[in-house]
């Protein structure tokens, strides 16, 4: 029996797959089943700032049409935003607590947030629900012309949360950075314990027939870990905190390939829609497998071993195999 014993933000897992925040993470027979599966830990479905803030916002306006509910003077208003906003929330706490109970993996609460002030109540209400720790995606698009200070956005909101909360904080970020190496390197030293790479945009595509814009494909392929791997190869060896691959990882060799690199985590979803729940075992059997026939016991002895080696020279990552491939370098 190999030992995948993992340590992410500070928690104990039996293996380094962890079910990533998706539909299948938002019911308690959803968790159990992935727990069943072999997941090392899950994130929670994301309970969205804008669904809650929306909600909020709808009901405001219906309320403010009833001049017997609206007044200038009223506190109805009041009342109404704190309860629905309360509610929702309440269901997501309640979610966390059944699910500390059923499980024996750890349970990471995670917020899909867009601003910097409305919902820094919801991380200490997660953590007081007993989530053993909290993931941020922090969902803020480059395509906002808005927003002219994208990247100082991150900096403040994890300051805030920071202020909020004592249980371990991971973040969630794009690909979208001026200098990524350096952004990345910053966000470590910010205080957080882990850093994602990468959450996934919306996939647009084009409807010829209705000349329309309709949604791409709903599931990573494959072709789209390429990024991550790039990007915790470069970054594995320079961080103040643990790194999680996410984005495209759909088999054991990819997983086996995201290790080595130096990640110390392994988000799943899109598989475990295509594959079933089952995906994670069959994943995990297949690192065991690579162990056995490469001789390693354990996965601290090959985290890392690639890009330890490309360490000096992070370009092996980036142009340098470009060279090779199109030049007659090496």
């Amino acid at each position: 029996m190999k030992d995948l014993a993992t340590e992410y933000l500070g928690l104990k897992l039996k293996n380094p797959i962890i079910a990533a925040s998706c539909g299948l993470t938002g019911t308690l027979d959803g968790i159990k089943t992935l727990e069943k599966s072999g997941a090392g830990a899950v994130v929670l479905k994301s309970i969205f700032e804008e669904e809650i803030l929306l909600e909020t916002n709808k009901q405001l306006t219906e309320a403010e049409k009833d001049p017997l509910i609206y007044s200038g003077l009223s506190e109805t208003l009041d009342y109404i935003d704190l309860h629905i906003r309360e509610d929702n929330l309440g269901k997501y706490l309640e979610l966390i607590k059944e699910a500390k109970k059923a499980l024996s993996i750890p349970v990471i609460g995670s917020i899909n947030c867009v601003s910097q002030e409305d919902w820094m109540h919801f991380a200490r209400k997660i953590e007081e629900a007993g989530a053993d720790a909290l993931e941020l995606n922090l969902f803020l698009h480059p395509a906002d012309y808005q927003n002219k200070e994208f990247e100082k956005a991150y900096f403040r909101i994890i300051e805030k949360v920071l202020k909020h909360v004592n249980i371990p904080v991971a973040i969630k970020i794009s690909k979208y950075f001026t200098r990524m190496a350096l952004s990345v390197k910053a966000l470590s030293e910010s205080g957080i314990s882990g850093i994602v790479l990468f959450n996934r945009f919306f996939t647009p595509d084009i409807d010829i027939e209705k000349i329309s814009l309709t949604c791409g494909s709903l599931f990573t392929s494959p072709e789209e870990q390429s990024e991550t791997l790039r990007w915790i190869g470069i970054m594995s060896n320079q961080v103040d905190c643990d790194l999680a691959a996410s984005t495209g990882i759909h088999t054991g060799e990819d997983a086996i390939k995201m290790l080595l690199v130096g990640a110390t985590v392994i988000q799943v979803a899109s598989t475990l829609y295509i594959n079933g729940p089952d995906q994670i075992n069959r994943m995990l059997k297949k690192v065991e497998k690579w162990m056995d026939e490469k001789g390693f016991s354990s996965v601290s002895q090959f985290r890392g071993k690639v890009s330890k080696e490309y360490e000096a020279n992070p370009a092996n990552f980036d142009r340098m195999q470009f060279m090779k491939q199109y030049s007659e370098i090496g």
